[in-house]
Parts: structure tokens; sequence; C-alpha cells
């Protein structure tokens, strides 16, 4: 009996000593910085990847906010850092642990709301974020719905063994086509929800999938998506193990093999922007990486949704020297820009991604570009709101859903008229 209970205590010991910890939401600060000299702002981004820091809107904008989650352990310290320094900050969420509850209380209250009569009888009604689940549904009941022009494809698993699904919509042809993707960051809901909005609106429009074809993949980090419901609300990365570290995961927007690991990036497998062992170590980008390579003559244009922070992307994300087609990227992000704020008044920044917001290797726009062939390669970060950014309202689903579909009509038209049908 001592014996069992010997060996009881080491496996739990041992179970212990290998448990994944979580930095606690309870008494983490939401802290808005202004750093109006280069220098300031390089002190404040020097706390990048410190154990307890967070920083979910970095921007090499010197007019616009550092937003960082600070655990309770280091706001002090941070703040009394950020004084003796004569860096401005606001204080914008005191317990962000609140805030998350308070968000799960408003999603079951959303999931109770009646749907508008567009999306009556539809699997998923736009009302609340939807689980994993809930978008393979939504998916198959599309497929169902539009068979004529809808298909469900299979194009990897996840590192838990879920399906990541693209469907495609096509009238059929052999035309130039669109591929987007969503959520390689797990707790940016934004992005899945938005692209599910494109999908249902894409299969109401046959003129704009008559000359082109769409390929859209709602959830490409299926296993952090749904971590972030069941477990931890600002879940980032991939649910992979790491050999020797207790910390799990990888970004999958560090994990692309273009200039992997120049800049932005971090070696340790607890930093949430941990690139991973080497290029392509997630089965996740494994899945997009094969499946541009398979579709690259007929794909012409990319999108990756993320969010937030209104912003257009364009490679390169490694470096500030630009692309020589800049001025094809920029005017056509221009385009998408006015067809955004048409609705609502919108506005969205524009630029590549180094010289607007941070610099960052790895990424999927610059692999898609300068590996995969998608001359036309785009990030584009979706509007945030509630109280820490990734906590978009319910209510603002449908609304940033329509905006964004403005640009989709931009996008199908341009590829249309420039590539026209490649039909044999």
């Amino acid at each position: 009996m001592r014996f069992s209970l010997v060996l009881l205590v080491a496996f739990a010991a041992a179970a212990a000593a290998n448990e994944e910890i979580l930095p606690s939401l309870r008494g983490m600060q939401a802290i808005r910085i202004m750093a109006d000299t280069e220098e300031k702002l390089n002190l404040v981004k020097s706390y990048e990847g410190v154990p307890g820091f967070d920083f979910i809107k970095l921007t090499a904008n010197l007019q616009e906010p550092v937003n960082v989650l600070v655990t309770a352990e280091q706001a002090t310290f941070f703040k009394s850092v950020l004084e003796r320094n004569e860096i401005d900050y606001n204080v914008y969420v005191n317990n962000v642990l609140e805030k998350v509850e308070e968000e799960k209380i408003a999603m079951e209250l959303a999931r109770n709301l009646p749907p508008l009569e567009k999306f009556a009888g539809r699997s998923f009604t736009f009302t609340s974020f939807p689980r994993y689940n809930v978008i393979v549904s939504y998916l198959q009941d599309i497929v169902k719905s539009y068979s004529n022009v809808a298909t469900l494809l299979d194009i990897g698993t996840s590192y838990e063994g879920r399906t990541i699904y693209a469907i495609k919509i096509s009238s059929g042809s052999n035309n130039p086509a669109i591929l987007i993707d969503a959520g390689i960051h797990a707790r940016e809901w934004a992005a899945p929800v938005t692209s599910l909005y494109v999908i249902n609106e894409l299969v109401e429009n046959p003129d704009l999938y008559a000359n082109v074809d769409w390929y859209i993949i709602p959830t490409l980090n299926p296993d952090g998506y749904e971590y972030t419901f069941t477990t931890y609300r600002l879940w980032r990365k991939t649910r992979s193990v790491t050999a020797g570290s207790t910390c799990l995961g990888v970004d999958g927007n560090r994990n692309f093999e273009l200039q992997w690991m120049l800049t932005g990036a971090s070696s340790s497998p607890c930093s949430d922007t941990y690139a991973g062992k080497a290029p392509f170590s997630e089965v996740e980008t494994q899945a997009l990486r094969n499946f541009v390579l398979a579709n690259k003559d007929s794909i012409k244009l990319y999108l990756t949704y993320h969010s937030y922070g209104n912003y257009i992307l364009y490679p390169w994300g490694y470096t500030s020297d630009l692309p020589d087609d800049e001025p094809e990227l920029r005017s056509l992000a221009e385009a998408a820009d006015d067809a955004i704020a048409s609705l609502y008044g919108t506005r969205y920044t524009i630029g590549s991604s180094t010289n607007v917001l941070y610099a960052a290797a790895g990424g999927s726009d610059d692999w898609v570009k300068g590996i995969g062939g998608v001359e036309l390669s785009y990030t584009i970060e979706l509007p945030g709101g509630g109280w820490f950014g990734f906590d978009l309202p319910a209510s603002r689903i449908i609304p940033v859903g329509a905006e964004t579909f403005e640009s989709i009509k931009v996008f199908g038209k341009y590829i249309a008229q420039k590539f026209g049908s490649t039909r044999n």
C-alpha cells in the first residue's frame, strides 16, 4: 500500500512538472501606450517575448498606440518603467478575466437572438461566434444547399486530428482563383466568422463566381481555435507538443519558409511568436503550403484574415524593401478600402507589413507571394472591438462581414478582368 502511494505521488509530481502553465487572466491588465519617440517605442517593444507580456497591438507608427496585456505579477513593475521613462499610458482594462467572463455571458445571450430573415434556416445565423463543429456543420449545409457551385475539400488534418476544410465556390469552369484563409491565430474570432459571411454571400451572387473560382479555408488552426472556447480565451498558437518543453504550440504565421526566423519571431517555445523548430513544422501550415502549390497555376490572389486593427497589408514582412509590383498592390488595396468605407465609413491603413505595422518573418502572405507564386497577396487585419481588441461584440459580426464583402467584390472583379477565364 505504501509503495502504491509513493508511486501515485511520483506520477502526480511528474504530471505537474509537465503541465502547461498559462498566464492567469485574473488581475491581468490591458495597457494602452503612446510612445512618442523611437527610443521609447523600442523600450516598450523590448518586453515582447518576456513572460507576463502579451503585445496584442504593435505598430511602427508613433501616432498610434501600442496595446499590451500584462499579468498581475508584472503590471506594477511595468507601469513604473513607463513612468520613469515618461511614457504615456492608460490602463483600459483592470481585470481581463472579468471581461472574458462578460464575453461568455454575452455570447450565450446572442445565441438565442432571432436571426435576420436572410439567414433563417441556416445551421449558423451569425448572431454569435461559432465553435469548430458549428463551422463544419455550416460548410456542409452550404454544400448541400448549393451543390451545383459549392464543394467541400479536405486539405489536411490538425495536430489533434481535426479536419482542415476548404470550400470551393465555382461555376465549374477553369477560372482564375482567389484563396482566402482565416483563423491561423486562434484567438482572432472575427476572422473565421467573417470568412463564413463571405461564403454565405458568394453563393448568393453568381456574377462573382461566374469568372472566378473561390477557395475559402475558414479555420486553418482548428485546435487552437477550439481551445480558446474551452480553456484559454487568449490562446494564439497551434496546439502541437515541442520536445523538451511544457509550453505548447507554434505561431503558424511565423512558420512559413521564406526568411524564416529572420526577424519578429522567437525561438522560445513559450513565446506567442515561437516560429517552431523548423519551417513548416506544423501540419496546419503544411496543409496551406500543399494546397497553394497544388493550385498555384490558378490562384491569382491570396487573402489571409486576421484581427485586429483595420489594416490591409502586403509583403514584405521580413524587410522594409518593397516588392516590384508595390504600386499594383497598393492601388488594389485602396480600391478595396474605398469599397469597405462605402458601407459604414470604416477605413483601413494600407502598406507593407514591415513599414506600417512591424517586421515579422515567416508569414503566410510573404511565402504565398515569394515562393507560392501568387503575386497579389494580402493580410487583412479586421476591425477590433470590445475591451481588449479580439473580443469583437457579436452585434458587429454582420456589419464587419457586410463591409468586408464589399472588398471581396472589388478583388473578384479585378481578378476576373486582369486574368479573364483560363478555360481551355
